[in-house]
């Protein structure tokens, strides 16, 4: 289990990016939370096994409508008690 916070840039507010996180998170049973940030990128914690997570990312930068420029990605500590991922 592996959990990273991850700062999204580039197109990814106002093209379905929390949406489109939220679903993919879902369907590979990750847990965390996506939320967008007044400078125009887009925050993310995602909790769940390294190839699952590695998945999220690939089905993330492939978006319809989602350009993804740059990632800047963290390790964190797990959330133990941490059941589902939502959009804040």
């Amino acid at each position: 289990m592996k959990r990273y916070r991850i700062r999204f840039y580039g197109r990814v507010q106002g093209v379905g990016f929390r949406f489109t996180a939220y679903h993919t998170a879902q369907s590979l049973r990750l847990t965390g939370n996506v939320k967008n940030e007044f400078d125009g990128t887009v925050l993310c914690e995602v909790q769940g096994e390294q190839e699952a997570i590695d998945e999220f990312l690939g089905r993330l930068n492939s978006g319809r409508y989602i350009e993804i420029d740059d990632m800047d990605i963290k390790e964190q500590r797990l959330e133990e008690h941490e059941r589902s991922f939502t959009v804040l």
